[in-house]
């Protein structure tokens, strides 16, 4: 296969050379820059020289990183703004080669080939050291409108949204997306992610782009935000995790990240000043739905140490140990619908449905220009009109995750012992709970029985209207003999419940929590 070929079956013909990609990036944040006034110019600097600063002292870098900033104090003391933005010019396209992935074309052919079989193999148990053909089917269910989508890709740009489980999210994603028959997608990477340099290499081929979350300078935010407008106006798809992290309590997103959600009403825009073909950014909130979450027992932890200054970036927890990945492939997802990927209903970037009529769409297509073009048919710029339909954007997405999500054994297991536990403790004081001896976490089994068939009544009731899905055994006692078998029998090194003679006992109760944290029952929605 040519790699014009390759770029065709891919969907990413629309791909430039690395340099083009690079520059335009350089030029369009510096030109954002250059129109600030002389005050705005020099705070921004100010700014980015402060947190890089401060990020350096933090981490071994190389010596460039230091030369640069060094060239950028030294311009700012004792030069104008040619200096200025000669320093600036520097550490911008460092940041931009940084951030550009190295999407190959042969290489997604390749893992499109190979990957679903040798994954499949890894979720599996195989049966003798060469048998790896089995078909991971049954272990990833996949949902949704998909042809609605294929459609959506040929005519429109499209944005996935999910919610944010685990690190294994955008590979399962990834994956999801090649056996629905779509295009690949690009999307943001930690750069911790990379320092594994077979890792690293396959996800910057894939379609991987670096984000450096240790860079806390606006200057930077922006550089990312332009990348992302940038590849939007190239018609490459994007997937982004609008939480912005892991879901470190287990809940589901309930407040998004606008940022990277913001540059698809630019994107949008810039299409249609540039009178472009088929200029519609359409955005679909997708939802990953676990059995059990490879690094559960480390975000419950860092979600219960400091409410509210949990560390961003996690680069000790299990995804970094490859025996406890493996380990967790063979053990965890060998179970049947052990994770359900659900698309769901796709949203222009103002926040509305996108009719699934492709004539009805047209017609909504120059009805929603109207929006943010005069009467002359022009774009009339108007960031704070932008941010308040980029917040009803997001107002529909935390919207649309509860009817997407898929309630499960663990989730509603772990709900029911850690209520029942709290009725006979007779508080609803988290770290009184988990601070409870493990005699006082034992509950009698008629307690325990009751609270889970109030709860199954629920969320069977609420499924009826559509309020969420569930994937579920069929009686309360079988629903908790899955459960125990996947907490007792998983990857869980400690076992969140655990059945005694007469009852159930928390054995880890910060796991039950997070597995409690997962169902919708925990957030007080009933029908």
């Amino acid at each position: 296969m040519t790699t014009q070929e390759a770029l065709r079956s891919s969907g990413l013909f629309r791909a430039q050379p690395r340099e083009v990609v690079v520059a335009n990036l350089v030029e369009r944040t510096l030109c954002e820059l250059e129109a600030h006034d002389d005050a705005a110019w020099f705070h921004a600097l100010e700014d980015l020289l402060f947190h890089e600063r401060k990020r350096l002292t933090k981490r071994t870098s190389p010596t460039q990183e230091h030369e640069r900033l060094d060239a950028l104090g030294q311009a700012m003391l004792r030069g104008g703004r040619p200096a200025q933005r000669q320093a600036i010019r520097g550490i911008l396209t460092a940041w931009a080669e940084e951030i550009h992935g190295t999407f190959d074309p042969r290489a997604h052919a390749f893992a499109v080939r190979w990957f679903p079989p040798a994954l499949g193999g890894l979720l599996g148990r195989p049966r003798g050291l060469w048998n790896w053909n089995l078909d991971p089917a049954r272990r990833i269910q996949i949902d949704g409108n998909l042809e609605l989508l294929r459609q959506l890709a040929d005519e429109a740009t499209i944005i996935l949204a999910p919610t944010h489980v685990s690190n294994l999210d955008s590979p399962l994603l990834g994956l999801s997306l090649v056996r629905a028959g779509l295009p690949p997608f690009q999307y943001g990477a930690g750069l911790n992610l990379f320092s594994n340099p077979v890792l690293g290499w396959w996800m910057s081929r894939l379609g991987a782009y670096t984000v450096d979350r240790t860079k806390q300078s606006g200057l930077y935010k922006r550089t990312l935000k332009n990348y992302s407008i940038l590849q939007l106006q190239d018609r490459n798809h994007s997937l982004f995790f609008p939480g912005g992290t892991r879901s470190r309590s287990g809940a589901m997103e309930r407040r998004l990240k606008k940022g990277l959600l913001g540059t698809g009403i630019a994107a949008w825009q810039s299409m249609l000043s540039q009178g472009r073909a088929q200029p519609d950014v359409y955005v679909v909130p997708v939802t990953l739905s676990f059995q059990l979450v490879l690094e559960a027992n480390t975000l419950i932890q860092d979600h219960l140490e400091e409410a509210g200054r949990q560390r961003y970036i996690i680069s000790d927890d299990e995804f970094t140990q490859p025996r406890r990945l493996l380990e967790f492939g063979r053990r965890v997802l060998s179970m049947d619908a052990s994770c359900v990927v659900r698309f769901g209903h796709p949203l222009d970037v103002l926040g509305n449905p996108v009719p699934a009529e492709r004539s009805a769409r047209e017609d909504a297509s120059l009805r929603r220009r109207a929006y943010v073009c005069g009467r002359d048919g022009r774009v009339q710029p108007d960031p704070q009109r932008d941010r308040q339909y980029t917040d009803r954007l997001a107002t529909s997405l935390v919207s649309a995750y509860p009817a997407l999500s898929t309630e499960m054994s663990t989730h509603v297991v772990a709900w029911a012992a850690w209520t029942a536990l709290e009725a006979q403790l007779q508080t609803t004081d988290v770290f009184r709970v988990l601070r409870s001896s493990n005699a006082q976490r034992h509950v009698p089994m008629a307690a325990f029985m009751a609270c889970l068939t109030r709860g199954l009544d629920q969320l069977h009731a609420g499924a009826r209207q559509r309020q969420w899905h569930v994937a579920l055994p069929d009686t309360p006692k079988r629903v908790l003999a899955e459960a125990l078998d996947r907490f007792v029998d998983g990857y869980h090194r400690s076992n969140a419940i655990e059945r005694t003679s007469d009852g159930i006992v928390l054995s880890d109760p910060r796991l039950c929590l997070y597995y409690r944290n997962r169902s919708n029952l925990s957030e007080g929605r009933t029908p």
